[in-house]
């Protein structure tokens, strides 16, 4: 008979971590033609929290909306708003059509915005871009 080996109880697993208090920080808003993507970061840059328009339930053309990118920017700011942040300089890229509803939708759910910042990268005559649509 193999000896019985004495089992140890099991340690739980820890709880979440406690939230820092980050009262400032930065959103970065993602906006391609497809999709908008809202992150929320501290200072330093390490992210808080994030939400996208597909995240937020929009499937197909829907996601490419602005009403999509409200909803997700207004779900990022929730978690922003967790971390006690109340003040965010917001940095912009992309060409998408959720840009302006990002920006606004952060703004009327309770978070300051101190700065607006477009970092979207422009080529230097870099990569061919994509043929012309013929509708």
């Amino acid at each position: 008979m193999a000896e019985q080996q004495q089992r140890r109880p099991r340690q739980r697993a820890r709880g979440r971590r406690e939230r820092k208090v980050v009262p400032r920080g930065r959103a970065y808003i993602l906006s391609t033609f497809n999709n908008t993507i809202v992150t929320v970061t501290d200072p330093n840059g390490n992210a808080l929290g994030w939400s996208s328009a597909g995240a937020s339930g929009f499937r197909g053309s829907r996601k490419s909306t602005p009403y999509a990118a409200q909803v997700a920017a207004e779900r990022a700011a929730r978690a922003a708003m967790e971390h006690g942040m109340r003040q965010v300089d917001v940095y912009v890229k992309g060409p998408g059509s959720g840009r302006e509803a990002a920006v606004r939708a952060l703004q009327s759910a309770g978070l300051q915005i101190m700065s607006i910042v477009d970092v979207t990268p422009i080529p230097h005559n870099g990569c061919r871009p994509p043929k012309r649509r013929r509708v």
